[in-house]
């Protein structure tokens, strides 16, 4: 299969910006509306700007969780973000607790309110790697990504947590399981560094 990918349109992502981010790498892409179109994909993309709970929803009733299910369970990589990582998680409290995709275990939840530190996060803030992964190799160590984010994931187990960032007290920024990846910032509005990452992912075979 040519490496192609496919970023799932559910009604809940600022696509145009992924799109342009891919095309400027001249990386094939298409958006997929049609869960039975999904297959033709060897990497999908589930981005996302919303409430948790409404992106679960229109997921499922769009058709894509099982379409989602089939693509991971063939070891084909799949990227989340923002949103679209929270919903690779087991549950979101998004206004109330909903089930997730269930790809990595834990849950989505509110970032600690702060003064000095206020939800929703939104801006440039680095990432502390816990691990090395095939998607963010040659990234620099000390650059920061673009956050927009009011809520959090909460892996169940720490070895899926790829790397964290400080704010808020400390939250799990990445999470990788098999050929799965999530990311809670915007790649695609992170100048270089991001470009590189989605450039990585776009040749990464689903192994670690």
């Amino acid at each position: 299969m040519t490496p192609a990918i496919g970023i799932v349109d559910y009604g809940m992502g600022n696509l145009k910006s992924l799109a342009n981010a891919l095309a400027h790498l001249g990386v094939s892409h298409s958006f997929v509306s049609q869960p039975a179109d999904l297959p033709a994909y060897s990497h999908v993309i589930i981005p996302g700007v919303g409430a948790y709970a409404r992106a679960m929803a229109n997921l499922a009733g769009c058709g894509f969780v099982p379409a989602l299910q089939a693509h991971r369970s063939a070891g084909r990589p799949l990227l989340g973000i923002c949103l679209g990582m929270q919903l690779l998680s087991s549950s979101g409290s998004e206004p109330g607790q909903v089930a997730g995709l269930d790809f990595i275990p834990g849950e989505v939840v509110h970032l600690p309110e702060s003064p000095a530190q206020p939800t929703p996060h939104v801006g440039w803030n680095g990432v502390a790697y816990q691990r090395e992964h095939p998607v963010f190799q040659n990234l620099k160590r000390t650059v920061d990504f673009y956050f927009v984010h009011s809520y959090h994931f909460q892996p169940r187990h720490e070895a899926d947590a790829l790397a964290r960032t400080d704010y808020a007290g400390g939250f799990c920024s990445i999470v990788a399981r098999d050929n799965v990846v999530g990311v809670q910032f915007h790649p695609e509005k992170s100048q270089e560094q991001g470009l590189r990452l989605l450039e990585n992912f776009s040749t990464w075979d689903g192994r670690c």
